[in-house]
């Protein structure tokens, strides 16, 4: 993850090691291609992606679990490796281009905020990129189409795919559509109050899975008072209140983080 920024000419040389040549047709990506649900490309679709490459688009949504079971289907690992390539060049060029007055620590912190395992997951969630991994069967069984770990990989290699198969400007737009908005955020500061992040971050670290939100209201419209529990490694954390819904998670976040690295400070180095 996070390998170094490349230039633009570097990432065009590199595309071009990976996998340039023309390939043979694959099995189409047909519905439940890689997960219960509709035909992947609609994923395509929901990104804007007209694919051409139906075999890279197939690679990029294969786990090595997968590869391992099925004879010459190659895992998303080098389409990872580029994407995270891509990735790094394409929100480095948007912060240098859209904050000249930010100094190169602050610009690397933004980056950090976005180019990282958690905010993929997190990302690759909200897209339900996990409906259509190829998985094999034991990592299937075991809750992998939920493991950030997994969820960031597959994240990234298809941003690898989508540079490779329709070039370096549909990936910008792409990825600026996806995290344009957490880029504005994070270039504005740090953002000590956002526990949200911070939990989410830790949860990936320690449990490999994201938190889990529980949200109810009670009290009259104009006065509604929101609860929130959240659930980290399967368990209840934290819980909070407040005027908003946002309010309200923001607390039980802050409670389940300040919970967990208590329990981290008192179990010592591993």
């Amino acid at each position: 993850m996070a390998a170094e920024v490349l230039s633009s000419q570097e990432a065009m040389r590199l595309g071009s090691e990976v996998g340039l040549e023309e390939t043979e047709p694959a099995e189409p990506l047909g519905p439940q291609a890689g997960g219960d649900h509709a035909s992947a490309f609609q994923l395509a679709e929901q990104l804007g992606w007209e694919v051409v490459d139906q075999k890279l688009f197939r690679q990029a949504l294969a786990h090595r679990s997968w590869s391992a079971e099925h004879a010459g289907e190659e895992p998303n690992e080098r389409l990872e490796f580029l994407g995270d390539a891509v990735l790094g060049l394409i929100v480095t060029d948007y912060l240098y281009r859209t904050h000249p007055g930010l100094p190169e620590g602050e610009l690397a912190k933004a980056r950090a905020a976005v180019v990282n395992s958690a905010s993929l997951a997190e990302m690759a969630r909200q897209l339900h990129l996990g409906d259509f991994l190829l998985l094999g069967k034991g990592e299937s069984s075991s809750g992998g189409r939920r493991k950030p770990s997994i969820l960031a990989d597959a994240m990234e290699a298809l941003i690898g795919a989508i540079y490779l198969d329709a070039g370096y400007e549909v990936a910008d737009r792409v990825v600026l559509e996806l995290f344009g908005p957490r880029l504005g955020v994070a270039a504005r500061g740090p953002g000590e109050d956002d526990y949200k992040t911070r939990l989410q971050e830790l949860s990936a670290q320690l449990f490999d899975e994201l938190p889990v939100y529980q949200v109810t209201d009670s009290g009259p419209d104009h006065a509604k008072t929101f609860q929130a529990e959240v659930l980290v490694g399967g368990r209840l954390s934290g819980r909070g209140e407040g005027r908003s819904k946002k309010q309200a998670e923001q607390m039980a976040a802050r409670h389940a983080w300040s919970a967990l690295q208590s329990e981290q400070a008192s179990a010592g180095p591993a």
